[in-house]
């Protein structure tokens, strides 16, 4: 009960003080009794809440409590003549405000001003006026270093209209007060030192004071990391892959393209948030390179692809290309034909393509010109044969001879051996010949009946239709020794671009590799 008077009683006295301050007091003018001194007002700011960073618009949205305290020289009070009183809360409106304000505002819509809340009027006449303010504050952005970028922005608070020699700004504190901050998700801060600067301007001859609150952030990086580096980091890996593609899919051209689509969606993801400004971010140069590089990969795609499906009219292989590229480069970087690795010797390996199957009817003397003489004389005695055999083995290059009867083939003449070719239409096969595979290539060659008498000197003239059969099997064997010519060459032109793809390949690997590694040096 005793409590409640008293509070009744110092409600009484309250209000007796507000009327008796508020008689003769004019909030128009400072509260000074000598005009020529100036007025101290001691600013203090707390840091709430970062609100937003706009990169683009570079704007800084914070959440302040300003604290301003200053001495008033017409409202202070003796508390023993009421009750003992000496704090009192009364409206900020009601008495003489220091028109402090933010210098670098860039909101353009608050044009209100400071909230209306109440101040603390001591019996000293001191006056402690806190209120919290949303601000929009103009920040240099700079984001050569986006996404592990760091920021300084500045807030200055001074005097709209009075001078130094009028009201003098001071510091509460060496720094802005984080005890209270609110950690946000994008942004750490790392300080808000304070610093006061006295600025002379060319209009006017007085100093105007001002406080700089500079807000010191550091850009939390994991965000862009897993959605912006991460995934350019996975899609540039792609672009050397596609030399791994075989030039017959198709789609070695379209894997690189696709790339460079991907990549090119993130760059503008990148560049709708950043400012325009000429300096480029880290982030985007990573693309711009990553992008330069895909679009090289392609090209060197298309032109391993030309030298890929050179064809028969195409040039032979340089010499220096085969020395550097089939036989020393191969080997570097692995590239065998079907069936051939590192470890097969040298000596086993054969040539693109095995040796011409007719080469033994040039061994044989079909293709000489003593072929087409009018007789061969033979002196030695001829004799009934039953059949002549010969069965080739392949061995390497070259041919394996295995003879079971009656003579050598060198023995019999060019007769005997066209004898031997002679076409039975009843059964489908040369007369005489058979074929037979079974890994190893077979011929048997004969006549059912062969009889040849001589006197003295034997001639045999070689008739019409043999030299014509001649002239065919040469005409045949020529297309036969072009034709694998053209392939062994588009062979060769093949192997020279899986080379170079394989090399690019690397190349490109490494290159990715280099420039991921470079970024996170710069990051750090």
């Amino acid at each position: 009960m005793s409590s409640l008077v008293v509070f009744s009683a110092q409600g009484r006295f309250a209000q007796k003080l507000l009327n008796d301050l508020m008689e003769n007091y004019s909030k128009a003018l400072r509260p000074v009794e000598d005009t020529d001194k100036a007025l101290n007002v001691t600013l203090q700011i707390t840091l709430s809440q970062i609100k937003d960073m706009d990169e683009r618009n570079q704007v800084l949205t914070t959440y302040l409590w300003v604290r301003q305290i200053w001495h008033d020289a017409y409202l202070h009070w003796d508390k023993d003549e009421y009750d003992g009183l000496e704090v009192i809360r009364i409206p900020s409106n009601l008495v003489w405000r220091p028109d402090i304000v933010l210098y670098n505002n860039a909101d353009e819509e608050d044009s209100s001003g400071p909230p209306d809340t109440n101040v603390v009027l001591r019996y000293n006449g001191e006056i402690t006026w806190d209120s919290p303010a949303i601000t929009k504050s103009s920040c240099k952005v700079d984001v050569s270093y986006f996404p592990f970028d760091s920021q300084e922005c500045n807030l200055t608070f001074g005097s709209w209209t009075y001078n130094g020699n009028q009201v003098d700004i001071r510091m509460g504190m060496e720094s802005g007060d984080l005890s209270d901050f609110v950690e946000n998700v994008e942004w750490e801060c790392h300080g808000m030192p304070a610093v006061k600067n006295v600025i002379m301007y060319g209009c006017c001859s007085d100093p105007y004071p001002d406080i700089t609150y500079t807000v010191l952030l550091k850009r939390r990086s994991s965000f862009y990391i897993f959605n912006l580096l991460l995934p350019c980091f996975l899609i540039s890996f792609l672009a050397p892959l596609g030399f791994y593609l075989p030039a017959d899919s198709g789609e070695k051209v379209s894997l690189g393209v696709t790339v460079l689509l991907a990549l090119t969606v993130f760059q503008l993801m990148v560049a709708e948030s950043m400012p325009p400004s000429e300096s480029v971010p880290l982030i985007g140069k990573y693309y711009i390179a990553t992008m330069t590089m895909i679009t090289a990969s392609t090209s060197l795609t298309i032109f391993i692809m030309n030298i890929h499906f050179c064809g028969a009219e195409a040039k032979p292989v340089p010499h220096w290309a085969k020395v550097l590229i089939i036989d020393y480069m191969s080997k570097i970087f692995f590239v065998y034909e079907v069936g051939e690795n590192c470890t097969t010797p040298e000596s086993d390996r054969g040539t693109l393509f095995s040796e011409d199957p007719l080469a033994s009817l040039e061994r044989d003397g079909y293709f000489d010109k003593g072929f087409y003489g009018d007789c061969h004389h033979d002196d030695r005695n001829h004799s009934q044969f039953n059949g002549y055999n010969h069965r080739d083995h392949r061995h390497g290059n070259g041919y394996h001879h295995n003879n079971s009867n009656y003579r050598q083939q060198s023995e019999l003449s060019i007769p005997e051996k066209l004898t031997g070719y002679t076409y039975d239409h009843g059964n489908g096969y040369l007369s005489g010949v058979g074929y037979h595979h079974d890994n190893s290539y077979s011929k048997t060659f004969g006549a059912d009946s062969y009889n040849k008498t001589t006197t003295g000197t034997g001639c045999v003239c070689i008739c019409g239709q043999h030299q014509k059969v001649v002239r065919n099997i040469e005409y045949i064997a020529n297309c036969f020794r072009e034709q694998r010519a053209h392939q062994a060459k588009g062979a060769e032109w093949k192997k020279v671009a899986k080379v170079m793809d394989r090399f690019f390949m690397w190349v490109f690997f490494i290159m990715v590799f280099l420039m991921s590694i470079l970024v996170m040096a710069k990051a750090t």
